[in-house]
């Protein structure tokens, strides 16, 4: 299946070409084909076990497929590989958090880790909390978070690095419907600006407001 480009003839961001797992005589993942545009959002549905966080890690490069190969841009879909790491941010599980540093600190982390100006690091911190509406958390540790506060500081890691392709596994999760229209309309401004997204989402409100596609794993496409 393929997104609309905002161009006819708009290279598509993300392909995955016959991808498929299996581990021994267990499918994970059947073999499955999409083209994602780049600045559109494709939303993935279909019920638990139907493979999709396993195309959402072949697409991030963190999976090898068994079959099929996935591409960013036309370059294979590799974590190991730094241009990949540079052009994707995803949220697969829970990412790595350091107990002795403040939801700031990861932030200022990350800010580091990708070369930008120190002197305005602060106010891109700030901003970064702000936008999920924590920033009054800023000095809090990730263990004294609530489950939902610790979702959107997840989502707040993960929407911080400077990326051209988000592939986000049920954002949604652990939200209230407010935090999850806040999450949506974050995504829609992301797209807006050129971003390359793919949801795994069971939200049908969420799913109405940022999909230009839908696919449902292991079933026929819903453009």
């Amino acid at each position: 299946m393929t997104t609309t480009p905002d161009a006819p003839d708009a290279p598509p961001a993300l392909r995955a070409e016959g991808v498929s797992k299996t581990i021994g005589p267990v499918t994970l993942l059947p073999e499955t084909s999409l083209d994602v545009a780049p600045g559109t959002a494709l939303v993935l549905r279909g019920p638990n076990g139907a493979g999709k966080t396993t195309l959402l890690k072949i697409l991030a490069g963190t999976l090898d497929p068994t079959t099929g190969e996935a591409t960013i841009d036309g370059r294979k879909a590799d974590e190991r590989d730094r241009v990949i790491r540079a052009t994707v941010a995803a949220l697969l599980g829970a990412p790595t958090a350091y107990r002795d540093l403040t939801l700031a600190d990861h932030l200022t982390l990350i800010d580091a880790t990708w070369g930008r100006d120190p002197d305005t690091c602060d106010e891109r911190v700030t901003a970064g909390l702000a936008a999920l509406e924590i920033e009054h958390l800023h000095d809090r540790f990730p263990h004294e978070l609530s489950s939902g506060q610790s979702q959107l500081f997840r989502l707040a890691l993960t929407l911080f690095r400077p990326a051209t392709v988000l592939i986000l596994d049920e954002p949604e999760q652990r939200l209230d419907t407010d935090k999850r229209a806040l999450v949506a309309d974050l995504l829609v401004a992301r797209k807006r600006s050129g971003t390359t997204i793919v949801v795994a989402c069971h939200d049908p409100a969420m799913t109405k407001t940022i999909a230009d596609a839908v696919l449902d794993v292991g079933g026929p496409p819903d453009a």
